[in-house]
């Protein structure tokens, strides 16, 4: 039942309505304007290519966030899932896991290419790829907190990243230092504060989720 709940929401993802396309489509827009806008310098691009890839990934993958319990909420089928044998806490799971991989995944495995814009070497680009391979899930994971919280508000698509954004400062702080020149261990521990971030916002986001859920259904 849970491959069952995963592949039909990572189908509702990628068809219609077309959220994940959205969300790439707006990272990439991103991330190509800002090279238009500061200029051909190399060096210039290399400093910045770190925050402008993660702050365009986060705000790319927040796009989608607002339909991760909205649609189901909607057409009463969150109530119907929340009556089946699986646990909210293993339903926000799932969903976590799929908006990350319709989201998360293609914007790490676009990220490369778009750091090629930038002149970042390939050390840079393979800790760029890496850092938003690592850091993508918290983003999910928080995004989901927010997404639940804001179920029953009328348009919350607007309120959640007011939410979600103050949560997310510490992945993009640790994602971009660990991609950014710096002395031998800076990146490696930023690496370790990112990984960290992650797997405890991964861990405890289904549990806070599924509570905000049970409050909405319950009102």
């Amino acid at each position: 039942m849970i491959g069952a709940l995963l592949w039909r929401d990572m189908r509702l993802a990628t068809r219609a309505g077309g959220s994940s396309a959205l969300a790439l489509a707006f990272f990439a827009a991103v991330v190509t304007l800002v090279p238009l806008g500061i200029g051909t310098d190399l060096r210039l691009l290399a400093r910045v290519a770190a925050g402008v890839l993660w702050v365009a990934a986060v705000l790319a993958a927040l796009l989608s966030l607002d339909r991760l319990f909205q649609a189901d909420f909607d057409d009463g089928s969150l109530d119907l899932l929340a009556l089946s044998p699986l646990s909210l806490e293993t339903i926000g799971a799932v969903k976590i896991v799929a908006h990350w991989l319709t989201t998360g995944l293609p914007l790490t495995l676009l990220s490369p290419l778009l750091g090629v814009m930038f002149g970042l070497s390939g050390s840079e680009i393979e800790k760029m790829a890496l850092s938003l391979f690592i850091g993508t899930p918290s983003v999910s994971a928080l995004g989901a907190i927010g997404a639940a919280l804001t179920l029953a508000i009328r348009r919350g698509g607007l309120i959640l990243p007011l939410l979600v954004l103050p949560l997310l400062a510490p992945a993009v702080i640790f994602g971009a230092a660990a991609v950014e020149p710096a002395p031998d261990g800076m990146s490696a521990s930023a690496l370790l504060f990112l990984s960290a971030f992650s797997i405890a916002a991964t861990l405890l986001s289904p549990f806070a989720a599924a509570a905000a859920v049970r409050l909405n259904l319950a009102g």
